[in-house]
């Protein structure tokens, strides 16, 4: 009797404990993951370098919970006459997806589509002459893009 006791208080005490071990908080994200992203999603070369880095290397930035999820150019094409967008779009679908998660997207919406509008512009100034041209015009037209049909996802972030 007195062994049937001490099994079923050890099965007890490995229930108590596996429920303790289980019901445990997950990892927050370090408190500076909101200036980690406002760093990565400036208008300015260096922040595009930072996020490019950290985009390479996401591995070490696991403890934030950022969401690297891309499809690029969406509908668009990812390298328009050649012209390569399509790391320029990753960084905007970085922003945008990650200041929705975080409940804070209709107010970072113009500085994420500007960022976007910079890296694009900062592709385009590798080229000169027609070239250049073209390319700049293909910039507008992708930033105008972003900036109208991003407000209808805006819309129904705060409808959410």
């Amino acid at each position: 009797m007195l062994r049937q006791m001490r099994l079923s208080a050890g099965a007890a005490v490995a229930a108590v404990a596996a429920a303790l071990l289980t019901a445990a908080p997950a990892q927050a994200a370090p408190a500076d993951k909101p200036e980690v992203l406002s760093r990565w999603t400036q208008t300015s070369a260096t922040s595009y370098q930072s996020w490019y880095s950290a985009q390479q290397n996401q591995a070490a930035w696991a403890a934030y919970g950022f969401d690297w999820s891309t499809d690029h150019c969406t509908t668009s094409p990812d390298n328009p006459y050649g012209y390569p967008f399509a790391l320029s779009c990753a960084r905007h679908d970085f922003g945008y997806r990650n200041y929705k998660a975080a409940g804070q997207f209709a107010a970072n919406k113009d500085r994420l589509d500007s960022a976007f509008y910079a890296d694009l512009k900062r592709v385009c100034a590798a080229y000169s002459g027609e070239r250049r041209t073209e390319c700049d015009s293909l910039a507008a037209v992708y930033y105008e893009a972003v900036r109208i049909l991003g407000l209808q996802e805006a819309d129904t972030v705060e409808a959410a």
